[in-house]
């Protein structure tokens, strides 16, 4: 309740966005690929619906909700190395409560791909020998991982089917927005089995402000629209009113206790590292730099928290805390007081390692009551 009451009073009084208000992230393309996903819905056999394992609800486009509801559908709740292993089944127990079909899928594994793709033939089966050619759409908010499903898709497919022509790739990159066609790719015949990769696209604006703050910290909607100071004040309020950080203490003791501070000459971090080296591979010591930079941030958040005196069921309080732990935070990551974009920078490499799951795997949404509707 904590969080809530800070968004109302605190953050929600900042403002949402930098402008204030609600969201309102909808280019043109977003406007024109709705309509025709909506079209091409009519037609579709099957959906794939792909949302972030982390937020299984805020990640829903509630405008396409009712277009969804009336076809065979499956929710892969993707990127599951990210999300928390110890309620990710609830989330997949809840929708199938719903009578939804639901996996949690790492779209960069082949196994669980696969496992994606058994339970569409199953679903699939029983129009399969009545229809010469069949349609599978993906769809989804921005950087869910579609385009990285597609690509597995097609790899899984090759070896599995015979595939005329030659396979295209679908374009992947870290930033929401990067699919701005609707491709289609043949990945079988006999019958012939088409996969019809979609943009990205949310709701032309999202009322609701922790919802927003939820899909901008899991990067569906451009930094720059929300900023990433505000992104981050969200992030701060959630792990402490969790008590994330005093987890940390307990889960990795022996780091957070001897970790000592070392001289001003010590290797700068570069979050960089963090990006998979496709030509060399990756320097041992950038991983023990990247590690020490998570249980640098670690042991600021854990000792900001076990030194706090107030209350965190207080608006006031917490917000308080969150700007001390700003403060500590740029004290530890080395970066200069006088700074112009001193706390962007700490926000920049805050939001870079929690995306990374380097501060852990978490789920932000609640998993609901199973009477309540699926969204």
């Amino acid at each position: 309740m904590g969080v809530r009451r800070l968004l109302k009073k605190g953050l929600g009084e900042m403002g949402f966005n930098m402008g204030g208000g609600t969201i309102n992230w909808f280019p043109g393309h977003m406007a024109a690929a709705t309509r025709a996903i909506r079209d091409r819905l009519k037609l579709a056999d099957l959906v794939i619906e792909v949302r972030d394992a982390r937020i299984p609800l805020s990640s829903a486009n509630e405008d396409l909700q009712p277009n969804l509801s009336g076809k065979r559908r499956v929710i892969a709740l993707n990127k599951k190395d990210l999300a928390n292993p110890n309620i990710i089944h609830k989330w997949v127990h809840y929708f199938d409560s719903c009578k939804q079909d639901c996996l949690s899928i790492n779209s960069h594994s082949k196994s669980s791909v696969k496992k994606l793709l058994d339970l569409v033939e199953f679903k699939l089966k029983e129009v399969i020998s009545r229809e010469p050619t069949l349609l599978v759409m993906v769809v989804g908010v921005p950087n869910v991982g579609k385009s990285a499903l597609i690509n597995s898709i097609h790899q899984i497919a090759s070896s599995r089917f015979p595939v005329q022509g030659k396979m295209k790739r679908a374009t992947v990159g870290p930033l929401p927005g990067v699919t701005q066609d609707i491709a289609g790719y043949k990945i079988a015949h006999q019958p012939s089995i088409y996969v019809l990769d979609t943009p990205g696209v949310l709701v032309p604006s999202i009322p609701n402000i922790e919802t927003g703050l939820k899909l901008a910290l899991a990067g569906s909607v451009k930094d720059s629209v929300v900023g990433e100071e505000r992104i981050v004040q969200y992030l701060l309020a959630v792990l402490n009113t969790r008590s994330t950080p005093l987890h940390w203490k307990r889960l990795n003791n022996r780091r957070i206790e001897g970790l000592q501070h070392e001289s001003e000459d010590k290797h700068e971090y570069n979050l960089k590292d963090l990006r998979p080296k496709r030509r060399k591979p990756v320097n041992g010591s950038d991983v023990h730099y990247i590690e020490d930079l998570v249980s640098e941030v670690q042991c600021t958040l854990y000792a900001t928290l076990s030194e706090f005196n107030g209350s965190l069921e207080d608006e006031s309080d917490l917000e308080s805390l969150v700007e001390q732990q700003f403060e500590a935070l740029q004290k530890a990551l080395k970066i200069p007081q006088k700074a112009s974009e001193a706390r962007t920078m700490v926000s920049k490499k805050l939001l870079t390692l929690f995306r990374t799951g380097k501060l852990g795997p978490f789920i932000l949404d609640d998993v609901p009551d199973a009477s309540d509707s699926v969204a």
